[in-house]
């Protein structure tokens, strides 16, 4: 495997790869990077998690003209999360070049604001079709001067209908730019799609799956009505730090999440009726561990991209088998082994043997366990999160945020976690035996010389 110096990186990117803690390059990066640096068209196929946005983000920040006029990238993505999670890697990777802009343009958040932010030139904009095709027509974004064009998640944009969008948001930026599209998968959609926008592509395919071992699957057959009690053993026995549980509809999604936290198992529900406000928290909230059991519909969790999970349960097991792929592959990350369960249902075989397949292994259904009365203690989340009304707009740093708790005997530094700052409000995670005093503390205290609203959640 190479290292990052082989690839022809310039020396204050290479030192801020080691400040970020990226000691050698993912496979999808070795094989990507070169092509990218070279400007050439590059169609990926990797698997999720396997550190795509990096492939493309190092490239785009080494050949971007900081001095440059205009938006020089559009990044397009299926969903918002998706796209705040990408705008943010980028603003770490572009750490080593002073005043560059990244801008997030999605739905769930005010046009005007947006257009507000866009009159300050972006050098890179990260989006949803939708809105950066409202934008366009608003006149509102001018794409006049891309030079690199990234399709990020492709098949997921596809199967979510944004075709015709990306058509004519293609039709904004110049034919002579470069293109890059990065997918899990590779239906035939996806390959008409870059057949139309690539130029002769340097076709990439690694790690299209896990590695075998890496994800353990469990087929466990149930009737319908005892998977909810299936569930809960299977939460109780298995130490899990966290789980995503994956159900088919919004309707069967709510159910579950009631049923659950009726059972005693503190869980946060995760579809697409949440408005933005409320699906931002509920992401927060999961990845800084203030919740173990997030329960969610695959078109709300498209894109997600989430750290040091321990399981997939499928409550419902999906119709298609490249969907069962892309549910899994969010556990078992970074060097880590994960889990997955599937409830199956009687007539579901032919399910099971279609993604077995896929697989490229042979998978038994086995009875589910259903020898529980009730959840595991163990499922409280260690951590509760805190939100202030003030984020990146009121100049609020993590280390203001940081410094306000620990100073003068405060809360100790290690009893908090995770500091999440977006554009309006400030989220950070504090373990629960410390909650009330570091609550206390932020309502008392002045940050920036402000006071600011302070909320506890969970």
């Amino acid at each position: 495997m190479p290292s990052f110096a082989s690839l022809n990186l310039s020396p204050a990117m290479l030192a801020n790869l080691g400040e970020l803690g990226y000691a050698a390059p993912t496979a999808i990066q070795a094989a990507s990077l070169p092509a990218v640096l070279a400007g050439r068209d590059v169609l990926a196929q990797a698997k999720t998690g396997s550190g795509k946005t990096a492939a493309f983000g190092i490239g785009l920040m080494e050949r971007l003209d900081r001095d440059g006029q205009g938006v020089q990238a559009l990044v397009l993505c299926p969903t918002r999360e998706l796209a705040v999670q990408v705008a943010d890697e980028l603003r770490r990777v572009a750490r080593f070049q002073p005043n560059v802009k990244v801008a997030t343009v999605t739905g769930g958040v005010p046009i005007r604001r947006q257009e507000q932010s866009l009159t300050h030139p972006a050098h890179v904009v990260v989006g949803t079709p939708g809105r950066v095709l409202q934008l366009l027509q608003r006149g509102s974004l001018i794409l006049d001067g891309v030079r690199t064009l990234v399709l990020d998640e492709a098949d997921r944009m596809l199967d979510m209908g944004f075709i015709d969008q990306i058509d004519a948001i293609v039709r904004h930026v110049p034919r002579e730019r470069q293109t890059l599209c990065f997918s899990a998968t590779l239906p035939e959609g996806v390959r008409a799609l870059a057949a139309a926008v690539l130029a002769t592509p340097e076709h990439i395919t690694v790690d299209r799956q896990h590695a075998p071992g890496v994800i353990s699957h469990a087929f466990l057959g149930a009737a319908e009505s005892d998977k909810g009690r299936a569930t809960l053993t299977l939460l109780a026995q298995h130490p899990l730090e966290s789980a995503i549980i994956f159900c088919n509809t919004k309707a069967q999604c709510r159910a579950v999440y009631a049923a659950l936290n009726a059972a005693g198992v503190h869980s946060l529900a995760f579809h697409g009726d949440l408005d933005q406000a409320d699906r931002t928290l509920v992401m927060v909230r999961f990845a800084n561990q203030s919740c173990r059991v997030l329960v969610a519909t695959d078109v709300a969790a498209r894109g997600l991209d989430i750290q040091g999970l321990d399981a997939v349960i499928n409550y419902d097991l999906p119709f298609e088998p490249q969907t069962y792929v892309h549910r899994v592959g969010r556990t078992g990350r970074a060097g880590a082994t994960g889990h997955a369960f599937s409830l199956v249902t009687p007539g579901q075989g032919a399910r099971v043997q279609a993604i077995c397949e896929v697989l490229g292994a042979d998978h038994q259904t086995t009875p589910a366990p259903l020898d529980i009365d009730g959840p595991s203690p163990a499922l409280a989340p260690p951590m509760v999160t805190l939100s202030i009304s003030g984020g990146r707009k009121a100049k609020i740093s993590a280390g203001d945020v940081l410094g306000a708790l620990t100073a003068k005997g405060g809360v100790a530094g290690q009893d908090v976690g995770q500091i999440d700052r977006m554009e309006q409000v400030t989220f950070v995670a504090v373990k629960r035996a410390a909650a009330e005093a570091a609550l206390r503390i932020l309502r008392s205290t002045p940050i920036k010389g402000r006071r600011f609203r302070v909320a506890r959640h969970g």
